[in-house]
């Protein structure tokens, strides 16, 4: 696991941060080529989701607020190919075992209870996974937080 992936999850919501280091370390052990899985994604604040609502073309429906990311129980992926290239591509089986590594890793977060932003019925999110149980941003918008910040829950 690299240094920006451990550095994102240690942002994320205590409640997945074990999880997800279980999740990362699953991939790359599935991912037995070239291809090893990064976090490119965490934790966001509501003004830095609000500049990504404004960008042309668009890239997400969701102001502040309105993202898991904004409560830490979402991220987006990348694959890192050869330790230096990013690749988004979903379809690539980088170490020939006749399934995506994308896909490898979509089956992975699914074990664990997240959802895949490659599955809604609009507006598709390949990047992006978030915690099934944790994903309804209209119920976490109003909970209380602890000291550092995070919602109770």
């Amino acid at each position: 696991m690299d240094k920006s992936t451990k550095d994102r999850i240690a942002k994320l919501h205590p409640k997945v941060r074990e999880e997800m280091k279980t999740i990362i370390d699953e991939c790359n052990v599935a991912l037995s080529g070239r291809s090893k899985i990064r976090i490119s994604q965490g934790l966001r604040t509501f003004a830095e989701q609000d500049a990504l609502f404004k960008q042309k073309p668009k890239v997400t429906n969701a102001k502040g607020g309105q993202s898991i990311h904004n409560y830490g129980f979402a991220v987006d992926i990348v694959l890192i190919i050869d330790g230096k290239t990013a690749s988004w591509d979903i379809h690539k089986d980088w170490d020939n075992d006749k399934v995506s590594d994308w896909d490898e890793c979509v089956s992975i977060f699914a074990k664990h209870g997240w959802s895949w932003g490659g599955s809604w019925a609009s507006f598709k999110d390949f990047p992006h996974f978030e915690k099934i149980g944790f994903n309804n941003w209209r119920t976490l918008l109003f909970k209380d937080k602890d000291s550092e910040g995070y919602v109770i829950v």
